[in-house]
């Protein structure tokens, strides 16, 4: 009996209105706050904004991230710190895009696009080097490769969640702007988060 309730399913879907969405020809909206390929930031004067610390690479827990820093040339400094991101390399055969590590930066050097749709016919394009994830010294935007899809807005909105409100989450915070700008882009807009009409004013949410 149980068969027959089942072969009852799939007749009824079968004259029910689709609803799948004809991809890749169509594709639905991205979430503002998704995570996708990340990209390598620099200031609006041009400067990267790595500094080499290795923090990211200690927070993710993929272990998917290699950063190894040096000292900045005292003629022709690569960013404004005393140290600069010499190498970094990031493997997308581990990477869970968990944001871990846009989180630790303390320069917000490294953000998330919306990117996420790439493929790679071997393995040494999986591991992205310094060149191909920092954004072009002209606009300011990412390296487009050839095995990506970039779609207009892909990177509008690079980890929008971190601009939502401050760490501990108090709504007192929201919308304020505590980040540097980025070329070709400038200081981005805050994300949208709680407001003060929703909190009670202690401060503990």
């Amino acid at each position: 009996m149980g068969y027959f309730k089942g072969f009852g399913v799939t007749f009824r879907k079968m004259f029910e209105k689709r609803v799948t969405t004809p991809y890749p020809e169509k594709k639905r909206p991205k979430p503002a706050r998704l995570h996708g390929r990340h990209v390598l930031n620099r200031y609006e004067d041009g400067m990267e904004k790595c500094i080499g610390c290795e923090l990211c690479a200690g927070v993710c827990p993929a272990k998917c991230i290699y950063v190894r820093g040096a000292d900045n040339p005292p003629d022709e400094p690569v960013s404004p710190g005393e140290r600069y991101g010499f190498i970094y390399e990031i493997n997308y055969l581990r990477c869970i895009h968990c944001d871990l590590c846009v989180e630790a930066c303390p320069t917000e050097a490294i953000t998330e696009s919306k990117l996420f749709e790439f493929s790679f016919t071997n393995r040494a394009d999986a591991i992205y080097t310094k060149e191909e994830l920092v954004v072009d010294a002209t606009t300011g935007r990412p390296q487009h490769l050839p095995w990506e899809d970039w779609r207009p807005g892909d990177d509008a909105m690079t980890s929008g969640w971190m601009r939502a409100t401050s760490s501990s989450g108090d709504a007192s915070y929201s919308g304020r702007v505590s980040w540097s700008g980025e070329l070709g882009h400038g200081v981005r807009a805050a994300e949208v988060g709680q407001s003060d009409a929703d909190s009670d004013g202690s401060g503990d949410h």
